[in-house]
């Protein structure tokens, strides 16, 4: 049975979806499509956390489904902008479950992410499917992955 480890970029999940479709994204049919059939050693789900009720339901929603949630505050700058990225936290666990399994399966289509699984395939020979928007998935991310899965309207709410 094939061993994979799930990490998924909540943020951008959120924005490409809403961005592209004007919809939500299908946790629970994510998890489905990816479990089936596999060995799961780590599914982890990157968030921010802003203290409010509607995003507490949202987080338990990803445990019930079997997501470790990890949370981040939410920060806004005293120039308006915000800030609440994963990136280094998603690499990180990303380099240290990538040995133990034969897949890592990340949702994001954030371009940093091509260096971690250009990595994991050279040191681990870890294959890698990345989960993103068409349009909105970085073409460096999609040519460095073993398989890229379009987010479709199968996978949306």
């Amino acid at each position: 049975m094939e061993k994979i480890a799930i990490f998924v970029d909540v943020q951008n999940i959120y924005y490409t979806t809403r961005s592209h479709y004007h919809r939500k994204f299908n946790y629970t049919k994510f998890w489905n499509q990816v479990t089936k059939n596999k060995s799961i050693t780590v599914a982890i789900a990157y968030a921010t956390y802003k203290g409010d009720n509607k995003q507490n339901k949202f987080q338990n929603i990803l445990k019930d489904i079997g997501f470790e949630v990890k949370l981040k505050p939410f920060i806004t700058r005293n120039d308006g902008s915000a800030k609440g990225d994963w990136d280094v936290g998603i690499t990180i666990d990303i380099l240290k479950y990538a040995k133990s399994v034969d897949k890592v399966i990340l949702a994001s289509g954030d371009g940093d992410f091509e260096l971690v699984l250009k990595e994991i395939k050279m040191e681990f020979d870890t294959k890698s499917e990345v989960f993103g928007v068409k349009g909105l998935t970085a073409a460096s991310l999609i040519q460095q992955c073993t398989k890229f899965t379009e987010i479709d309207e199968t996978l949306l709410l």
